[in-house]
């Protein structure tokens, strides 16, 4: 059973953003301060709509909430206690259509970078960057699943 009223509830879900993210903010904020600067951010033009993107190199980083996409962390591993019958498919379907477009840019030559909320925290976010704008083109998808 919810604790909070309905109208609560859907307040609540409308103040979660998409873009613009904290940790987002964070992942710009630390690619700047390393130098790393002419990303280009929310490219309609492929697939996922990445966070943010270095044209020229053909990078991609995602910024993902460990929840909402299933990060094997603490918070991404905390289920809902409420209409389990709607959001562990809704996370599975994150999860899945996430896979999907890794794969499509994948395939146009992109290199993928997967960062996490709970690792924008860390202070290994400076290395993971550098070491993965400095990587040759391998059509990989670099993620870790630590926290």
């Amino acid at each position: 059973m919810d604790k909070i009223t309905p109208s609560r509830r859907s307040a609540n879900m409308r103040a979660i953003r998409s873009k613009d993210t904290k940790p987002e903010l964070i992942v710009r904020k630390t690619l700047r301060a390393v130098g790393l600067s002419g990303y280009r951010l929310h490219r309609k033009d492929l697939p996922g709509r990445p966070d943010i993107t270095f044209i020229g190199r053909k990078k991609a980083i995602f910024v993902h909430g460990c929840f909402w996409h299933g990060h094997d962390c603490r918070e991404g591993n905390r289920r809902p206690k409420s209409r389990q019958g709607y959001w562990l498919p809704k996370i599975s379907g994150n999860q899945a259509r996430d896979a999907r477009h890794q794969q499509e840019l994948a395939s146009r030559g992109w290199d993928v970078l997967i960062v996490w909320d709970c690792e924008t925290r860390s202070s290994d976010l400076v290395s993971k960057l550098i070491s993965f704008m400095n990587s040759r083109l391998g059509h990989e998808t670099h993620s870790s699943s630590e926290n």
